[in-house]
């Protein structure tokens, strides 16, 4: 699919290369310039319809658009020079202000055509990220680095159009499965210093792809920043409201880093745990975080205070309404999770299971796990840019993620807050993988 993509787009190259180099000094005849320039709105469109057949999305239809605008333009821009070189060679000195007009026409339209596309491909790409998206604007004006980072951006989007497209075809193939549609919902719980948002999905990809296959999800909506047993009592009463007013009687529970720990108390000390069939932890503490220990005992009672202060003001716009850094960082140390672990044991009659990653390197998370990963490697060991891999195991069952080039998965990674496409670790279908393993068991 993506050579025929390829293919099609250098096509529709050649047809921009006739429209805007029909000038009388190109001898190219001005009735195949008109064809080719009908042609190319015929062509975009085709190309934008067949995308959206194929994706079943707006968005990617225009990211496959502007992707082939911009494979079209280096197309007709490569074209476009030498046929303008070898024409200055043969007209310049007969008739130079037809070829500057001409060349003036040429560059025009390659650049209503380039713009397009990068903005086709800006709006829309996931994969691009932010550096890659400020270097092409920095280098916008050194020739030849900027078709460097252009066929960058084109082999990222490229490969990223390739990936949705697979995946959109293996959501077609098993429609009729729902292969996610669980017995029970599926209730999806945040970690620490986020919030469930309508703008900002905090599990990215994740929810679209299970309510695809089926399942039926809803969010914690609990405070960003509060202690683990406030914390607990708010999703414990977030769990009632859910089963009630669906009638759901059970929840599968699949919660994040410090949610895990939340989700523990809730299920140990307020009564829910016959609501719930399955709590599964993704990269929590478990065991706490030695590093956060050693943080908190160097850092003057004044900067903390001063710290906290400012997350509290960022929470409370945030949405929160009485958020406490200090309560939710201190119970995510060692030495209190020690004392924690005491008060949650493992419930009776809730499947219990716990994912964990790793990184490789600090330069494969993003910020700031690429700064804080090496500080938690000194005192934790091997972990994922915030947690140490020693703390993940709980439970029954216990997966480790791994990647095949080594790279390893970021804290964040591991549920999808980067968007990022990992080599070797499809973050969605590993969680449609959760859900089916329940739905397969019955539950």
């Amino acid at each position: 699919m993506k050579k025929r993509n390829t293919v099609f787009a250098l096509g529709i190259g050649v047809v921009t290369f006739l429209a805007v180099n029909s000038q009388p000094w190109g001898k190219i005849p001005a009735t195949l310039g008109i064809v080719s320039a009908v042609l190319l709105p015929i062509a975009a469109l085709v190309s934008f319809l067949l995308a959206k057949r194929r994706f079943g999305s707006v968005r990617w239809a225009f990211c496959s658009l502007g992707y082939s605008a911009l494979l079209a333009f280096l197309a007709s821009a490569v074209l476009s020079v030498v046929f303008a070189t070898v024409n200055a060679v043969r007209f310049l000195w007969d008739d130079p202000i037809a070829w500057l007009i001409g060349c003036a026409v040429c560059i025009v339209l390659e650049a209503v055509l380039f713009w397009f596309g990068i903005i086709c491909i800006y709006c829309t790409s996931l994969q691009l990220g932010i550096g890659l998206r400020v270097l092409g604007i920095a280098v916008g004006m050194i020739p030849l680095v900027n078709l460097a980072v252009l066929i960058v951006m084109l082999r990222k989007v490229g490969n990223e159009l390739a990936f949705e497209g697979e995946k959109c075809a293996l959501d077609r193939k098993r429609r009729l499965e729902k292969v996610c549609a669980t017995r029970y919902p599926v209730l999806l719980v945040h970690g620490v210093f986020f919030r469930d948002s309508r703008y900002f999905n905090y599990w990215g990809r994740i929810p679209a792809e299970l309510e695809r296959n089926g399942a039926t999800v809803y969010y914690g909506n609990h405070q960003s920043a509060r202690s683990v047993a406030d914390s607990g009592r708010e999703l414990a009463e977030r769990i009632r409201e859910i089963v009630r007013e669906s009638g759901c009687e059970k929840l599968h529970i699949i919660a994040h880093s410090k949610g895990g720990l939340d989700c523990r108390w809730a299920l140990a000390n307020e009564g829910i745990a016959p609501m719930v069939a399955s709590l599964t932890t993704v990269n929590t503490p478990h065991r706490g975080c030695e590093f956060a220990d050693y943080l908190l005992q160097k850092a003057p009672e004044a900067l903390r205070q001063k710290v906290a202060a400012a997350y509290r003001a960022a929470l409370i716009r945030m949405g929160d309404t009485d958020p406490d850094f200090l309560a939710a960082v201190g119970d995510l140390t060692a030495s209190r999770c020690k004392e924690l672990n005491a008060d949650m044991p493992m419930p009776e009659g809730v499947v219990c299971c716990s994912v964990g990653s790793v990184l490789k390197q600090a330069g494969h998370g993003q910020f700031p796990l690429n700064f804080s990963y090496l500080l938690v490697k000194h005192f934790d060991g091997a972990n994922d840019g915030l947690v140490g891999e020693t703390s993940f195991a709980w439970g029954t069952r216990y997966t480790v993620i791994k990647t095949r080039d080594g790279r390893g998965v970021s804290h964040a990674d591991v549920i999808d807050l980067t968007r990022r496409n990992v080599e070797g670790f499809d973050v969605r279908e590993f969680y449609v993988g959760l859900l089916s393993e329940f739905k397969k068991d019955g539950m």
